[in-house]
């Protein structure tokens, strides 16, 4: 008789807007994985608000989390990425990575996961088209260009603008409040632009990739259209993202990740 297979446990850190959503999504039950741990700045808080799901997993240390998980969700900082990468990557266990911008300058993250059997998956997060984009990138592409359009409270306090003395509280008509690349922009705006980095992985790299940030008092939405030329193809395409009730991160974005996650033990796996 055939043994059954067992449940891979998956990990968040930390439990933030996505982490919640995907710990309620995983409580709710995905076939073939199981939430058993968390981490978070504030066990209290987390303890309380854990104290809803129907099983509770236990809060522990990244450490920890990496020694008892085989899949752990980073959806924190872009700061905290490397304290919670390199235990799950030493594992040689899996990291869904959401905070790709931090990837950039930490290439040893990617060389830990070669060298111990460890893996790295970044979800397509608030963006689209990156299945097409991977494509493409197995022959010539020649651009890609991204313009970024968000409401003006999705983009203050970002560290491009405080840098630059950019006030945009005010605005009343949409302003380009940035052009250059994706690695320019994951430093400049590095809770904002992590599609962009996204995109650059999938695509020619993130220096080849090139930015237009704009602030617009009348949207509502957190606004990306890729154009990108290529040997192939010659894609362009817009999404629209309905933001959480933190305005820099769209429902999405959680929705993506749970989408990675079921593909993780799926007999039948839709996309590149």
């Amino acid at each position: 008789m055939q043994n059954q297979k067992q449940d891979m446990k998956v990990g968040i850190a930390v439990l933030g807007t996505v982490g919640k959503t995907v710990a309620k999504a995983l409580d709710e039950g995905i076939p073939g994985l199981t939430l058993a741990a968390v981490a978070a700045r504030n066990h209290a808080a987390a303890s309380d608000w854990l104290g809803q799901l129907r099983q509770v997993p236990v809060i522990t240390t990244f450490e920890e989390m990496a020694e008892s998980c085989d899949i752990v969700v980073e959806c924190a900082p872009a700061s905290l990425l490397g304290d919670i990468a390199e235990p799950v990557l030493k594992a040689g266990k899996k990291l869904i990575v959401l905070s790709c911008g931090g990837l950039l300058n930490r290439p040893d993250l990617i060389d830990l996961a070669r060298s111990t059997g460890g893996s790295i998956h970044v979800p397509t997060g608030a963006l689209l088209g990156l299945d097409a984009v991977n494509a493409a990138a197995e022959a010539e592409i020649s651009s890609v260009r991204m313009i970024t359009r968000k409401p003006v409270k999705g983009l203050v306090g970002a560290p491009f603008l405080e840098e630059k003395k950019i006030d945009i509280s005010s605005i009343q008509e949409p302003m380009q409040i940035f052009s250059g690349t994706a690695r320019e922009a994951a430093v400049g705006f590095p809770a904002n632009l992590n599609v962009a980095v996204a995109l650059s992985l999938a695509g020619n790299g993130p220096d080849n990739t090139q930015l237009e940030i704009w602030a617009d008092p009348a949207l509502t939405r957190n606004t990306h259209t890729i154009v990108v030329e290529s040997d192939s193809a010659r894609l362009q395409m817009t999404i629209e993202n309905i933001p959480t009730e933190n305005p820099k991160t769209g429902r999405i974005t959680a929705q993506s990740v749970l989408a990675l996650l079921r593909k993780m033990n799926a007999p039948l796996r839709v996309g590149t």
